[in-house]
């Protein structure tokens, strides 16, 4: 199944208190578990204004649904063409 990279625009994200990175995470489960097993979110980055997140779901329709439900932004929806660390230079 794809794997999907989202960037979402948040002022401010990277001064969110535990608490209110809380909240939000218990929303996105919240609606993950409503919207069923097809889509899984793998965990997400904060950065100062943004929130970088892994999903992994059968298209980018379903991922900007979960955005929609969970009023979060989805400003860029990128699908993962491949994944590479420092092993994949030996």
């Amino acid at each position: 199944m794809p794997k999907y990279v989202i960037e979402r625009e948040i002022s401010g994200a990277g001064k969110l208190s535990a608490e209110q990175l809380k909240a939000i995470s218990q929303t996105s489960c919240g609606v993950l578990s409503k919207m069923g097993s097809q889509i899984q979110w793998v965990n997400s980055y904060v950065t100062g204004d943004k929130i970088y997140c892994v999903y992994i779901a059968p298209d980018e329709e379903m991922i900007r649904e979960h955005a929609r439900l969970g009023g979060f932004p989805a400003n860029r929806v990128s699908e993962v063409a491949a994944v590479i660390d420092p092993t994949t230079a030996e």
